[in-house]
């Protein structure tokens, strides 16, 4: 039997899982929700991967599931656990008073938006830290080392072909060298904020699977990548699976004025490539404007251009799914760093 401090420690940990956009739900059947999906499904650097490059199924997270959020904002979203408002940090400090509080772990992904989608996941510390660890190396050290180190790996579980191809099989991404990061330490908590709109090519990514956002089964696991013979086998931090996520179910999420410095800023190539890939899925999803909507380039004097000439249609289409292809590649090539 659990005893009264185990009860309460499950009770508040629940209640952070629960309270969230979207539900925690069994990972074979998520929909428009997160789960945990198995330390087995993503392949990490193996024991002896300096010298063989084989990798292994990964082991159990060292970190335990606190949350997910699903949340827009009228800014871009970061710094969530220096805010005192935001749901995880009220109920952590609600729950902890006085003393020792449990150490977070918060991934943010801004995904590039008028409406500032953030997709975070959240993870507690169940263990002391050991000094001097991997770990431990890496809460202490600089932005520099962090950005050399942190991992991203990327399954599409379920999905369209279109992103299939363009994540591939199981990406794997050193974040910080391809993105902008930012992070905020305190005594108990460590929060990346990762900015996916500062690449053109994982924005224009981004932007094309938004379109599908209400089909995709995603499954990400964060790693610290180890890159000498005593950091290995590769360990999970953490890792979550989200599916067929409703944008409509997203949480409003307002930052505090001394977060959103910079957030209003948006670049020419980021407007550029959110066009090609909100182009790339109109043409690439079929029916998608079968709901009677049109735009400015639909009709021309009343009459559909697709009802004119439907083999310069054709050829266009044939043309954008050509390019889509030379895109995927490119992002490709962009995100394997491993």
């Amino acid at each position: 039997m659990a005893s009264p401090a185990e009860r309460s420690e499950c009770e508040w940990i629940e209640r952070i899982k629960a309270d969230g956009a979207v539900p925690l739900l069994e990972p074979e059947n998520c929909p428009n929700g997160w789960a945990s999906p198995p330390g087995d499904k993503f392949m990490v650097r193996g024991p002896d991967y300096l010298t063989s490059k084989v990798k292994i199924p990964a082991e159990e997270c060292l970190l335990k599931p606190l949350g997910f959020d699903w949340i827009k904002g009228s800014t871009k979203i970061g710094e969530i656990l220096k805010n005192p408002n935001s749901r995880v940090r009220k109920t952590i400090d609600d729950e902890f008073p006085t003393g020792d509080k449990p150490f977070v772990w918060a991934f943010n992904l801004q995904v590039p938006s008028k409406d500032n989608y953030s997709a975070v996941v959240y993870f507690v510390a169940t263990e002391p830290i050991t000094e001097g660890s991997l770990v431990d190396r890496f809460l202490r050290g600089d932005d520099g080392f962090r950005n050399s180190r942190l991992k991203l790996i990327a399954n599409i579980v379920k999905g369209p072909w279109i992103v299939r191809k363009a994540v591939g099989e199981q990406a794997v991404c050193i974040i910080g060298r391809a993105l902008t990061c930012r992070y905020c330490v305190a005594e108990n908590f460590f929060e990346v904020d990762v900015d996916i709109g500062s690449s053109v090519v994982a924005s224009a990514i981004v932007h094309l699977a938004f379109g599908y956002i209400t089909m995709l089964t995603v499954d990400l696991a964060f790693v610290i990548e180890g890159q000498t013979e005593s950091e290995l086998p590769e360990r999970l931090l953490g890792a979550v699976r989200f599916s067929d996520l409703n944008p409509a179910s997203a949480h409003s999420f307002e930052p505090s004025s001394d977060e959103t410095a910079g957030s209003l800023h948006s670049s020419l190539p980021t407007r550029l490539w959110k066009s090609i890939g909100q182009g790339f899925s109109q043409f690439l999803h079929p029916g998608a404007q079968e709901d009677g909507s049109t735009n400015g380039s639909a009709h021309v004097n009343g009459t559909s251009n697709h009802e004119e000439c439907p083999e310069d249609v054709k050829k266009c289409k044939k043309s954008l799914i050509g390019v889509a292809k030379r895109l995927i590649f490119i992002a490709s090539a962009a995100l394997s760093f491993d």
